[in-house]
Order: C-alpha cells, then sequence, then structure tokens
C-alpha cells in the first residue's frame, strides 16, 4: 500500500471511529434519561432508601442490562479512539 493510501485509509477509520463514538454516546445518554424517569432527587440524596435495594423486572431490566453495555461500548471506543489518534 503506498503512503498516500495509506493515510487516506488512517483518515476514513478515524472518521468511523468518531461518527460510532457520537452515536453510541447520544444512545447511552438517552438510556440513562429513560431510566431515570421515576426517581426523584432524594433517593439520590438519601431521603429515600426503598428504591435503592430494589430489584429490577421486565423492560426495567432489560434497560439496565442494555445501558452497562452501551456504556462498556462507549469506554471500549473511547480507548480505541485514542490510541488510534495518537
Amino acid at each position: 500500500m503506498r503512503g498516500a493510501d495509506k493515510s487516506k485509509v488512517i483518515a476514513n477509520v478515524d472518521t468511523a471511529i468518531n461518527l460510532v463514538t457520537i452515536i453510541v454516546s447520544v444512545v447511552l445518554v438517552l438510556v440513562i434519561l429513560m431510566q431515570t424517569k421515576g426517581s426523584s432527587f432524594s433517593g439520590a440524596f438519601g431521603g429515600d432508601t426503598s428504591g435503592i435495594y430494589r430489584t429490577r423486572r421486565g423492560v426495567e431490566k432489560i434497560l439496565f442490562q442494555f445501558t452497562i453495555g452501551i456504556a462498556v461500548l462507549f469506554l471500549v471506543l473511547a480507548i480505541i479512539s485514542s490510541f488510534a489518534l495518537s
């Protein structure tokens, strides 16, 4: 592969990684906002301890697991992006 072709491929890969990272970050924000729909600020500061140790079931459990998966994907993409851009 020639030097010009190689730099073009690297630029395309960098652009693709950046676009995927932006999309994943927007999805992560939306999923987190969907989770906090029924909670209040008193639970965050210790006012309501009943919501901390409860079992997630159904859609709430799937949404929670999806959030963890998206967060891990975002972390992996951030690490890949930092190595690819250096």
